[in-house]
């Protein structure tokens, strides 16, 4: 496996215990720490939070803390394809990333579809209007392929070493919380989130360093983010690799067309594997885009991305006779942006400042 970082036997247990999983609870290096030792890795709380802040310096972690699901804290972010003429590449490139509700942006290996980014709205209404926008001003057609079901988003990247399986789950630990149907935010849980989506302190008290930068009280926190991620406004809290510099650096978008008496029986089959990170249906675009599946893999090496896409190929088969001209891989060649999702106007959207606290 190539990697920028050379990690140790410590650091690979501890990219792979906690993608998810960790504790919600006020000194939570030292339940995870326990843990570690219980499974033969011999480190202390103090230890393990030096672990945590040093790859996240190293770039081996994009972040620690919670992985926030900004579809349900409001607003909506929908993919879209269109057309760069070579020529003009760069420029449509530059036009499209100018506008702040472009997310992502990266160029994708496909002879006519080879720009894909990800618009994220505070409302739904906005994204014709975007769309619009930039299609007036590169004269290129937008193709909309919003989600219309989710069968997996659980981008882990494990990697070879101590618990491999990533089975660490302390979720649990800390008060039992019930999930609410609330719609809307309070203005402390907008504030809550904002304040954690880029990553915790990495501290021995992650949790009360957030609650004291708030104003707040600890077990306001520690109650709201657990029952955040019950109600799944949080999809889990832990490390957030940084993939490349685990040597996951080929990533293919494999599309299907699926027959649409199918999609409810496939959709379960393909999110079972294990190295599929993502896995949608979504709509076909007549005469252009003929595919309606969506599955996202991500490899080592070129040879063992094309073992997984291959394995996915053998998971369709049982399903239907899969015919060459039924599906493609498109690898991105260039990210073009990637800023991530506008949280902020988002869930501010989604607030009801009337509320309670």
């Amino acid at each position: 496996m190539s990697e920028t970082v050379r990690l140790d036997r410590v650091d690979r247990a501890v990219v792979n215990a906690f993608q998810g999983g960790f504790p919600v609870a006020e000194r939570p290096f030292e339940p995870a720490a326990r843990a570690l030792r219980e499974r033969g890795i011999e480190v202390t709380a103090d230890e393990l939070v030096e672990r945590v802040r040093r790859l996240d310096e190293e770039g081996v972690l994009s972040r620690f803390g919670p992985l926030v699901n900004a579809e349900a804290i409001g607003g909506t972010a929908t993919l879209v394809a269109m057309h760069a003429p070579p020529e003009r590449f760069d420029e449509v490139a530059e036009t499209v990333n100018a506008h702040r509700e472009v997310a992502h942006n990266y160029e994708r290996e496909h002879p006519h579809l080879n720009m894909w980014f990800v618009l994220s709205v505070a409302e739904p209404s906005e994204v014709g209007r975007v769309l619009a926008e930039i299609e007036a001003e590169t004269g290129q057609e937008t193709y909309d392929m919003p989600k219309q079901r989710e069968f997996r988003v659980e981008a882990k990247f494990l990697l070879d070493g101590p618990i491999s399986s990533g089975d660490v789950d302390l979720s649990g630990l800390g008060p039992e919380i019930e999930p609410t149907d609330a719609a809307t935010l309070t203005p402390a849980e907008r504030d809550l989130l904002l304040e954690v989506q880029d990553g915790l302190p990495i501290t021995l008290t992650p949790y009360r360093d957030v609650a004291d930068g708030l104003g707040v009280d600890v077990e306001w926190v520690i109650r709201t983010l657990k029952r955040f991620v019950a109600e799944g406004k949080i999809r889990r809290i832990g490390v957030v690799p940084n993939h490349y510099a685990l040597g996951y650096t080929e990533n293919g978008m494999t599309v299907w067309n699926v027959p649409d008496e199918m999609v409810e029986e496939v959709g379960p089959a393909i999110a079972s594997l294990d190295f599929v990170t993502h896995c949608y249906e979504r709509p076909r675009h007549e005469g252009v885009w003929p595919y309606n599946f969506f599955a996202m893999t991500h490899g080592r090496s070129e040879a063992e991305s094309e073992a997984r896409i291959e394995r996915v190929r053998e998971e369709m088969s049982e399903f239907w006779d899969v015919g060459e001209d039924d599906w493609d891989t498109l690898f991105s060649t260039r990210i073009l942006k990637k800023t991530g999702i506008r949280l902020a106007e988002r869930a501010e959207a989604n607030t009801d400042s009337d509320a309670g606290e």
